[in-house]
């Protein structure tokens, strides 16, 4: 079993917090339950992930991991393999807001998953500023990536 280790910040550790961090920590859960019923959304039967990318507290972009626009809503073949062609929630909520009239530029996103190390660096290049994620991906390089860059990387599980 892999263990990965993530830096919990001083406001989501057990002990004495300040009324600001405990309203940025309540915050935060709401964006993450949202980002949960977003997932709904995806048609994919192995995993469901979502996205909000959330600046000056306002969603400025969602996204859902499934197949791009025009394709049929199948996420795995026949033998239950995602098809390489699926978009994950992150990448799908970049792309969503690049082709708006809106920046990710010193965004949260808010993901139901930790990112791969392909959308850390789709993360990365669009400006997100910060990233707050409830579960973790078995692969923890998306993760390293994104500490590396300085990007600030919180976790929050919603099952405590």
């Amino acid at each position: 079993m892999l263990l990965l280790h993530f830096n919990f910040p001083r406001r989501y550790r057990k002990g004495r917090m300040t009324d600001k961090e405990i309203k940025q920590l309540e915050i935060d859960k709401r964006y993450l339950r949202m980002a949960g019923i977003w997932a709904e959304n995806s048609y994919c039967k192995r995993r469901k992930v979502g996205a909000l990318i959330v600046k000056d507290q306002m969603i400025i972009s969602d996204g859902y991991n499934g197949t791009p626009s025009g394709f049929e809503n199948v996420c795995e073949d026949e033998n239950e393999v995602t098809k390489p062609y699926v978009l994950h929630a992150e990448a799908n909520a970049i792309t969503k807001v690049a082709a708006s009239s809106n920046s990710s530029k010193g965004s949260t996103i808010y993901i139901t998953s930790s990112p791969c190390i392909e959308c850390a660096k789709l993360i990365i290049q669009s400006g997100i500023k910060r990233v707050v994620f409830s579960e973790q991906y078995r692969i923890p390089e998306g993760y390293d990536l994104l500490v590396r860059a300085g990007i600030p990387v919180d976790f929050i599980n919603l099952n405590t």
